[in-house]
């Protein structure tokens, strides 16, 4: 059993999307992974999210969402150079940096001057 929750359930998702359904049951979730999905569903690749207990349900409607290891450190200048590796095109997806001021998207964080660790990325 994997260690790293919020890479176990990215795959889950994407397996779902493949296996062509639009919803997935977890069993373990945590509150990075709870913040994870709330930024994912301000921007409309999460529709919805319940959490019961121990079990989390997500209906999803994404091309693609995957975690990004290892966490990459990441100054504000270097921003352009992940999103050209992770992202499809400019102003297309979203990678989501966990900074000092929290989890936010590598847009806000470039707005607010901030860097941090890379996490994931969806579109």
């Amino acid at each position: 059993m994997s260690q790293d929750i919020i890479s176990d359930t990215l795959n889950q998702i994407m397996n779902a999307k493949r296996a062509r359904k639009n919803s997935v049951n977890v069993k373990r979730h945590s509150k990075i992974l709870v913040g994870i999905l709330e930024l994912a569903k301000k921007k409309g690749y999460i529709e919805s999210y319940k959490v019961s207990g121990r079990d989390l349900e997500i209906k999803f409607s994404l091309n693609e969402c995957r975690a990004i290891k290892p966490r990459f450190t990441v100054q504000v200048k270097d921003f352009d150079k992940y999103v050209r590796r992770y992202l499809p095109a400019r102003n297309f997806g979203m990678m989501i940096v966990s900074t000092s001021s929290g989890l936010m998207t590598h847009e806000d964080a470039q707005e607010k001057n901030i860097g941090g660790s890379l996490i994931a990325y969806f579109y």
